[in-house]
């Protein structure tokens, strides 16, 4: 199993940046994937998943209205678009996978150690 996060970059405050992950491996359809950040000392924060073949999608409150999450089946790539970005955005974005079914029942992103497989992650920064 192989997630490849692209799409980080530096942006200012209000700009938008896409970040993609390719997954390969799996079954695409089968899987739940999630995005998370973390910032040096810090600890990794999940700010949305998507449950694939239902097309649930779940958000961090701190990025509702701001963030979406998609996918292209077709491609095996999960997105997430960063609208309204801001310099809090700024940390190394990671897409992380696991069998959909062991995340039935979760309401949220859920925590880290759910999670199976990572990506090596991406840096976001946003200047102000």
């Amino acid at each position: 199993v192989q997630l490849v996060e692209s799409g980080g970059g530096l942006v200012q405050a209000g700009g938008s940046l896409r970040l993609s992950c390719v997954v390969s491996g799996v079954t695409f359809a089968d899987f739940t994937i999630g995005w998370f950040r973390q910032v040096p000392g810090g600890e990794r924060e999940g700010v949305s998943r998507l449950d694939i073949g239902e097309g649930a999608t779940f958000y961090a409150d701190s990025v509702v209205g701001r963030f979406t999450i998609s996918s292209d089946n077709a491609k095996n790539t999960v997105y997430l678009q960063m609208n309204s970005l801001k310099p809090e955005d700024t940390a190394i974005y990671y897409c992380a996978g696991v069998p959909a079914r062991l995340m039935k029942g979760f309401p949220t992103v859920a925590r880290p150690v759910e999670y199976d497989f990572w990506g090596q992650g991406t840096q976001v920064t946003v200047s102000s």
